[in-house]
């Protein structure tokens, strides 16, 4: 009631029938909850009780996703832009390490093997028709010349591909470099390049 809200839209009181002994039932008083309900009871209960600790936890959690997000959505395209290319040299690390475990080894084997997540995600392209279409000059990393969606898009690329790596025990170059290729060719995300 002080945020302003009436209790009765949020703690609906309703009838229930109940078993009691041999057979009979009794009317009493249940409630349903709204998730504002929910939310109001845990962040109020006794954390003691692992149930409302869970919860408080959950909704920690959720905030300050939200908090994060939000920031992430004020900011201009360049910064958004830098905050998810920090994220993708990271996740890079990543997806090495998984590929060098996959039995990608040699140099040349990682370069097939980032050809082949490129050409998946941007339906067929290598990396070279990129730079082309980009305008690129040889020595000009791909991921520099990106917007914040465009990067967003690699981002989960790389991510899923790390993940399926794994997941699969994926043991050969081959192996690896099909499932980075197929990992989003299946599902097409070709990306218009600016």
């Amino acid at each position: 009631m002080n945020s302003g809200f009436a209790v009765s839209d949020h703690f609906v009181e309703v009838n229930k029938m109940i078993e009691i002994g041999k057979g009979g039932k009794r009317k009493t008083i249940d409630y349903e909850l709204t998730r504002y309900a929910c939310y109001l009871i845990v962040q109020n209960g006794d954390p003691r009780k692992e149930i409302i600790a869970l919860g408080q936890t959950y909704f920690a959690i959720q905030t300050r996703r939200q908090e994060v997000q939000d920031a992430f959505n004020q900011l201009d395209e360049n910064n958004k832009r830098l905050v998810v290319r920090g994220n993708i040299k990271q996740w890079n690390q990543l997806l090495a390490e998984a590929a060098h475990n996959a039995g990608v080894i040699t140099d040349e084997e990682f370069a097939i093997f980032q050809n082949a997540g490129y050409m998946g995600l941007y339906g067929g392209m290598t990396v070279s028709d990129i730079h082309t279409k980009k305008g690129l000059k040889k020595n000009e990393k791909i991921l520099d010349y990106m917007g914040s969606t465009e990067l967003i898009a690699n981002l989960f690329r790389i991510s899923q591909t790390e993940e399926k790596l794994k997941r699969d025990e994926i043991s050969t170059a081959i192996e690896a470099n099909n499932t980075h290729y197929l990992c989003l060719h299946s599902t097409p995300l070709i990306l218009m390049i600016y």
